[in-house]
């Protein structure tokens, strides 16, 4: 499996074009089934959606109306948003000025989503657009202006505030935020890289998904001088605490990734251990850390567990990857009470399976499939 941040960031500009992100039209469902008493699996796809390897649908977040944000392969090679209704109903959207994709990453609780297009000079900027369909366009001071550099918005909350990061102009990243009057906040950690290598870029990246709490605290992670990964929370102040979790590797590209915190300033994640395996952690507000592995999570490099998403109440999502290098889904409580899960249909092959990416404060999951023609499939898992 490649590296998580590298896929992350593959899917987010390349295959989402998340190259690891809907106008008007029908749903086009694959099938709903219960999987034991516990749980409702609803798939779906794209209409129109390009069905080659690692194309198709990639679902991302949900918000409290149940609505589905995500992007999906277009026939031109190019990621396109999309919304998913409640009642499968699907509209499609592009970012006026997009013109190699437009790339959703992050619903909130009203129905605004952000994320960021890529211009004709590849050029990466930032959008917000609003539930009836009111486009922002922004870059922070600083982004850079160059092929591959820009704004790349990851989070959303209820008041408005969007966090992400920004490449400059010497590829490195910094983290910003952009109030709802549109004043900017940039931040660099402490200690972050500053080397101009390429991706994955080095210095202060913010967590996809559930990176940034109603309250403007920000979490996430930073690629220091080594090329290791070491997490940090930023309050509203703008103090920064920086964390690693006790059995995390030292060695490149090994180390600590916090992806959310929940109501009790807890923050989640998953660390790479000295072996190159990846395991789940939580850390409480006291520093206090619990490590956990899914049964059946693989044991050997490149393998183990990947937390994406923590909500509120402190559940947790994301995938492991098995012995056989098959992703499979899990939720776990604040009490790391496990429940493993796997979607009808996926594939069963080596690079396939199901891989949940976001939990919102009802339990509902949202993710993707990958089948065993490496298609890739949107899917809702109701509690």
């Amino acid at each position: 499996m490649m590296n998580h941040h590298i896929a992350l960031c593959r899917f987010c500009s390349v295959v989402r074009r998340r190259a690891v992100l809907a106008l008007f039209v029908t749903m086009c469902a694959l099938g709903t089934g219960v999987l034991g008493s516990a749980q409702i699996i609803t798939t779906f796809d794209v209409p129109g959606a390009a069905t080659g390897g690692y194309q198709g649908t990639f679902a991302i977040g949900s918000d409290k109306q149940g609505v589905i944000m995500g992007d999906y392969s277009g026939k031109d090679g190019l990621p396109h948003g999309f919304l998913r209704a409640p009642t499968g109903t699907i509209l499609k959207f592009n970012v006026p000025g997009a013109v190699q994709g437009t790339n959703p990453q992050a619903i909130n609780p009203l129905g605004v989503v952000t994320g960021n297009y890529i211009d004709a000079g590849s050029v990466n900027h930032g959008f917000i657009r609003t539930r009836d369909g009111k486009y922002t366009t922004f870059d922070p001071p600083g982004a850079g202006t160059g092929a591959g550099q820009g704004t790349f918005p990851i989070n959303i909350n209820s008041a408005m505030t969007v966090a992400g990061y920004y490449v400059d102009a010497t590829f490195v990243a910094h983290g910003f935020l952009r109030a709802q009057d549109g004043s900017f906040t940039t931040f660099s950690v402490p200690g972050a890289g500053s080397a101009t290598q390429g991706f994955p870029y080095q210095g202060t990246w913010t967590a996809y998904f559930s990176g940034l709490s109603p309250d403007g605290t920000i979490t996430g992670f930073y690629l220091d001088g080594s090329n290791v990964w070491h997490s940090y929370m930023r309050a509203p102040d703008g103090a920064i605490l920086r964390f690693n979790a006790p059995e995390a590797g030292t060695g490149a590209y090994e180390g600590t990734s916090a992806y959310g915190l929940d109501t009790a300033r807890a923050a989640s994640g998953f660390y790479v251990d000295a072996s190159k395996v990846n395991h789940g952690f939580i850390r409480t507000r006291d520093g206090k850390y619990t490590t956990f592995d899914p049964p059946g999570a693989g044991t050997e490099a490149g393998q183990g567990t990947w937390v994406n998403c923590v909500n509120l109440p402190g559940t947790m999502t994301g995938w492991y990857v098995d012995a056989n290098n098959v992703s499979h889904g899990f939720v776990a409580l604040p009490d790391v009470t496990i429940n493993t899960f796997d979607i009808p249909g996926e594939g069963t092959g080596a690079q396939q399976g199901t891989l949940p990416l976001t939990v919102n404060d009802e339990g509902e999951i949202v993710g993707y499939y990958v089948d065993a023609s490496f298609g890739v499939h949107g899917f809702l898992r109701t509690p």
